[in-house]
């Protein structure tokens, strides 16, 4: 349980600009001790230490597997409580809940992102694909956006996010998060919908986070310093998100998992498996 924090919730100013851009750099949020737990909690997760005795959904990164490659790792607060704690925490929530104009925000799934260094002569592997993240995510409604917390200082030099300011505005377009050629997404978008291409770095230190919509093009390049960029991303839901059956997406994790505890078309994303960061209902504390 956390207290919110009033001075770090978006003014009206800021909600005008993700509504405009797509996205929005916030403030730094978690303090260095927190960010020493994390950074723990990552390699414990990696190394298949699950305190809570349950694995994340479909299984840890393990030694073996491609090191300069990125590592993405669904649902790690299953697996360790520090995690728990940032996926639900409070100030996070209601900045999410005054950018979406809604009146709870839960937790649509978490993502744990370690882009290795690859040095100053790094190589296709860590790049993340151009890729909206409503791509993944229609089987539910489209107001979703996402909160991601750097663990590390982020930069242009270490593979920072990059944002499509306004793209958000143009329609679900096709995307692959483990796309390594960016440019030739970048010459198909312009090519076929004549949108003007432009790129902003969301650059933030330790402790800080952005927040994208759904529909917002993102993505990033190398990194190309000697140490990794470890992050963990929010995916959250505003208060109307529900089960939409049918879609390309029925295989995500979180239709299956509605399927599995008797959900069916229409149905709310509620309950344990999508905790609860902020409402209204409880405006002090969740």
């Amino acid at each position: 349980m956390s207290l919110i924090d009033e001075s770090l919730l978006p003014t009206d100013d800021d909600v005008a600009f993700y509504e405009e851009h797509g996205y929005w750099i916030g403030p730094k949020v978690l303090d260095d001790a927190f960010l020493d737990r994390l950074r723990l909690a990552m390699y414990q997760v990696y190394a298949a230490e699950f305190e809570t005795g349950k694995e994340p959904w479909g299984g840890p990164w393990v030694l073996g597997d491609n090191r300069l490659a990125v590592r993405k790792m669904d649902q790690a607060h299953w697996a360790n409580n520090t995690f728990r704690e940032l996926v639900t925490h409070a100030t996070i929530g209601a900045i999410a809940a005054r950018l979406a104009r809604t009146p709870e925000v839960r937790l649509w799934h978490d993502q744990l992102l370690y882009k290795p260094g690859q040095g100053p002569n790094a190589k296709a592997g860590g790049n993340v694909g151009w890729h909206q993240d409503r791509n993944y995510w229609q089987c539910t409604t489209d107001n979703l956006l996402t909160a991601w917390v750097a663990f590390d200082d982020v930069t242009v030099q270490n593979g920072c996010m990059l944002a499509v300011p306004g793209s958000h505005k143009w329609g679900l377009i096709e995307g692959n998060f483990f796309e390594q050629d960016l440019e030739a997404f970048k010459t198909k978008i312009v090519r076929e919908l004549g949108h003007e291409w432009k790129t902003v770095p969301l650059e933030i230190p330790a402790g800080a986070l952005s927040f994208h919509h759904c529909l917002t093009i993102h993505g990033s390049g190398p990194n190309f310093t000697h140490k990794p960029r470890r992050s963990l991303v929010l995916h959250l839901m505003p208060d109307d998100a529900h089960y939409v059956a049918g879609t390309p997406n029925d295989n995500h994790m979180n239709a299956i998992l509605m399927r599995e505890r008797g959900g069916r078309d229409g149905d709310r994303f509620a309950g344990d498996l999508w905790p609860v960061l902020y409402s209204e209902r409880t405006p002090a504390a969740v």
